[in-house]
């Protein structure tokens, strides 16, 4: 991977662009090819095109939207973790939602912003990101604390509701796991998700939140 310091004498960060909007891919490939630090090597209109393009490409950092036709960003990522492929993805949408930014960080993104970033927070990000810094814009943080802050809109699964059972009554992840014979990185993306539903940070306050809000009930957890 090339050197992102951005000094004189080093090799540009060499950047992949995917997005299905064309006027949003140009748009990204001219403020980038504008600036020295940065090469862009190619842009993809969809998830699969992406994953072709990197195995062919080998960028350092991939700027990827979430909502495509044929393939979502969120599988594209997970594809591209399954094929060990050296690369950043940076992930760069218009949608903020807890579930989104969840899925996408679980599935391998190094950093996560929004399109209205301004252009020098978006350079900022990917020079991070290709030195392998995690990512996450300021916007983005501001407005998942406020999400954060609100009730929970959606409500919790069956399979969520044992999970957080489970843990009411004191078992750890391998044994939620083991119990409910799934793997525990499932076990703990239905925690990630149960948090981001209740508005918690842990597993004290999920317990404490669903006992208050009677999801759970003493004596017999879900």
């Amino acid at each position: 991977m090339s050197d992102p310091g951005g000094n004189a004498g080093t090799e540009p960060i060499r950047l992949l662009i995917v997005d299905d909007h064309p006027v949003v891919r140009d748009g990204l490939d001219g403020m980038f090819s504008g600036d020295p630090r940065f090469e862009v090597l190619g842009q993809a209109a969809d998830g699969s095109q992406a994953v072709s393009r990197v195995e062919a490409l080998r960028p350092d950092v991939v700027l990827m939207d979430l909502r495509m036709p044929v393939m979502d960003g969120v599988t594209a990522i997970s594809h591209l973790v399954e094929r060990k492929l050296p690369v950043r993805v940076l992930v760069l949408t218009t949608y903020d939602t807890d579930s989104d930014v969840v899925a996408a960080i679980e599935a391998g993104a190094t950093g996560y912003l929004l399109k209205d970033a301004p252009r020098e927070e978006l350079f900022r990000a990917v020079i991070a990101a290709a030195r392998g810094e995690a990512v996450l814009s300021p916007a983005v943080a501001t407005r998942l604390l406020g999400q954060v802050r609100q009730p929970a809109r959606e409500p919790l699964s069956q399979r969520e509701l044992k999970v957080l059972g489970l843990i009411a009554r004191g078992s750890t992840n391998r044994e939620a796991a083991a119990r409910l014979f799934i793997s525990e990185a499932t076990v703990k993306t239905h925690l990630l998700h149960i948090y981001a539903k209740l508005g918690v940070n842990d597993r004290a306050a999920a317990v404490a939140t669903a006992f208050e809000r009677g999801l759970l009930t003493p004596g017999r957890g879900a």
